[in-house]
């Protein structure tokens, strides 16, 4: 399997990018879009002046707890900049989705709870809600974790839309929002509760 079937037999299609439009991001953003692979692993991930984004972290099931998501997620941190990621709402019954929350719960990130983000899937029209986690060398706001989101979500998700999907996604206004009265379950805290019960 090449590095693109990969992630699409990992990830659901409402969280998938099209092959093209990663194409795309890889030849025309190359100075912010990077693919790192090896048999093992693929990482895709755009480096912003102030902040990284993980756009999709595949490891083989084979090497899983191996310490192979540990060293990708190492060598972003060595760049002193926010590290920024979406994750689905956990989902119990699906191992997966849980043990990658507690992945990164490991690796110190945080839940932004300010943020929301639902968005609209092209591939199902259906809502996707998602979760934002970051680490941050500086302790940076969740304000300022937005601010990096929308700019992300405009020059990374919504790259080219109508010419590789032939319709646009949402405006990131309609699909990020910032409030600190956000009512939202801390999903790492849930994490741990529910480990030591």
């Amino acid at each position: 399997m090449n590095w693109y079937e990969k992630l699409n037999d990992y990830f659901p299609v409402e969280e998938m990018k099209s092959k093209k439009h990663m194409e795309l991001l890889l030849e025309e953003k190359g100075d912010v879009y990077f693919k790192d692979e090896s048999p093992q692993h693929v990482l895709m991930y755009a480096e912003f002046n102030t902040f990284i984004f993980i756009d999709y972290v595949w490891v083989s099931a084979q090497t899983r707890g191996q310490g192979i998501g540990h060293k990708l997620i190492d060598k972003l941190k060595h760049k002193q900049k926010p590290i920024i990621l979406e994750v689905e709402p956990v989902d119990y019954e699906d191992s997966d989705s849980e043990k990658r929350l507690h992945f990164y719960h490991r690796e110190g990130f945080k839940h932004a709870q300010s943020i929301g983000y639902n968005r609209r899937s092209l591939a199902t029209n259906e809502e996707t809600t998602m979760e934002i986690l970051y680490w941050s060398p500086n302790d940076d706001s969740e304000e300022v974790i937005y601010g990096q989101m929308k700019q992300m979500y405009e020059d990374i998700h919504t790259y080219k839309d109508k010419e590789i999907y032939g319709k646009e996604y949402q405006s990131s206004e309609e699909v990020l929002s910032y409030d600190e009265k956000r009512e939202a379950v801390n999903l790492l805290d849930e994490l741990t509760k529910r480990s030591s019960q």
